[in-house]
C-alpha cells in the first residue's frame, strides 16, 4: 500500500524547472532512499512533500491527504528531523519534546507518557534534566529522532540524520531508524551521502536535472551496472583506453589517473586485460562488486561525496510556524 503517491509533479522558478514531471510511490512502511546532487530537485521535492511549498503542477499524497489542499492533515500525519540541529539549547532534553507536544495540542497524560517512552527509546532517559546545548551531537540527534516521533506521524523525513556523527554514534542511530520500521511501522524518507547507509533503504530514487533517473531496490542498481568493475593504471591511460575500446566494445572512462570499467565475471576478463595491453605497462589492477556510488556516479557523472552537504533550510520555517 503506497503513504505517498507523487503524480506528475512539477515545480517552477521562473522558467527554469527545479522538478519535472516526476512520478513514484513509497510504500507503507519501508525505508525510502531519496539521492541526488545538489540542484537536482531533491530539497524542492521534499519541501513540497512537506508542505513548505507549492508545486507548480501535479499531486502529491501523504496518507491520502494532498498536499496542497489538505496541508494541516499532512503536517499531522508527518515528522521531519533536520540536517541542521533544531533544538533549544536552554532548554533540558525533557521540556524540548514538551514544547513540541505541546504546539501539536497533545492532551498532556498522553504527552508526558510518550514522552516518557521516547526518552527511553532513544537511550536518553538519564540526560532528560541536562540542558541540550551540552549534548553530544548524537546526543542531539537521537533527541531529535524522539522530538519527530512525539505526535505519531505515519512518514519520518530524515535529512541527512547520521551526517557529521562518528561510525559508532550512526550505528547507534541507525539501530534506532530500523527498530522505527520494524516494529512501529513508520515508513522513514531519508536523504544520506553516506553510500554505505542508503544500503539499508527498501528502495531508492535517484533525481537529477529534476527527474528520475532510476528507482529500485540497492541489489537491483548494482545489478543494472552489469558487470564487476575493474580499475587500472597504465604506462599510457589514453592509449590502453582506445585498445579496450577497440578489442571488447567496451565504455572505459578515464578518472584520476585510472581507467574504469564494468565487465562480467572481472576476475576471469582480467587475463584478457593483460593480453590486449601487452604493450603497456599495466601498474596497478583491481577488481571489485559495484557499489551504490557507482551506480550515482554513473546514472550523474559524479560521487555523492563530491557534492556539498544540502540543507533543507526552509524546512525550518515549517516547523518554527507550527
Amino acid at each position: 500500500m503506497s503513504i505517498i503517491e507523487i503524480d506528475n509533479l512539477t515545480r517552477k522558478f521562473g522558467d527554469k524547472s527545479a522538478v519535472e514531471n516526476i512520478s513514484f510511490e513509497v510504500f507503507e512502511g519501508e525505508i525510502f532512499g531519496f539521492l541526488g546532487p545538489n540542484g537536482a530537485g531533491k530539497t524542492t521535492t521534499i519541501s513540497i512533500l512537506c508542505t513548505l511549498l507549492q508545486p507548480t503542477s501535479g499531486v502529491a499524497r501523504i496518507s491520502g491527504y494532498d498536499v496542497t489542499k489538505e496541508r494541516d492533515n499532512v503536517r499531522n500525519s508527518i515528522g521531519i528531523v533536520f540536517q541542521d540541529p533544531s533544538l533549544d539549547g536552554d532548554l533540558t532534553g525533557e521540556e524540548n519534546l514538551r514544547f513540541h507536544g505541546m504546539v501539536y495540542n497533545i492532551p498532556k497524560p498522553v504527552r508526558e507518557e510518550r514522552i516518557k517512552y521516547l526518552l527511553e527509546m532513544v537511550d536518553l532517559k538519564d540526560k532528560k534534566d541536562e540542558l541540550t546545548k551540552n549534548y553530544s551531537g548524537g546526543m542531539k540527534r537521537r533527541l531529535e529522532i524522539a522530538r519527530g516521533l512525539l505526535h505519531h506521524p505515519k512518514v519520518l523525513f530524515l535529512d541527512e540524520p547520521t551526517i557529521g556523527l562518528d561510525p559508532q554514534t550512526r550505528n547507534r542511530i541507525w539501530e534506532h531508524i530500523k527498530e522505527l520500521q520494524e516494529k512501529k511501522g513508520i515508513t522513514i524518507f531519508l536523504t544520506t551521502h553516506y553510500m554505505e547507509e542508503a544500503e539499508n533503504c527498501n528502495r531508492i530514487a535517484i533525481i537529477d536535472h529534476g527527474k528520475i533517473i532510476a528507482l529500485d531496490t540497492p541489489e537491483n542498481l548494482k545489478k543494472d551496472l552489469k558487470g564487476d568493475l575493474i580499475t587500472l593504471k597504465t604506462s599510457d591511460n589514453l592509449g590502453a583506453k582506445e585498445v579496450l575500446q577497440t578489442c571488447f566494445s567496451l565504455n572505459p572512462k578515464i578518472k584520476n589517473d585510472s581507467i574504469y570499467l564494468y565487465a562480467e565475471n572481472g576476475e576471469n576478463f582480467v587475463p584478457k586485460v593483460f593480453r590486449a595491453l601487452r604493450n603497456f605497462e599495466i601498474t596497478s589492477v583491481n577488481v571489485r562488486k559495484p557499489t551504490l556510488n557507482d551506480v550515482f556516479l554513473k546514472l550523474t557523472g559524479r560521487e555523492i561525496r563530491e557534492e556539498t552537504i544540502d540543507g533543507v533550510g526552509r524546512m525550518k520555517e515549517m516547523n518554527r510556524g507550527r
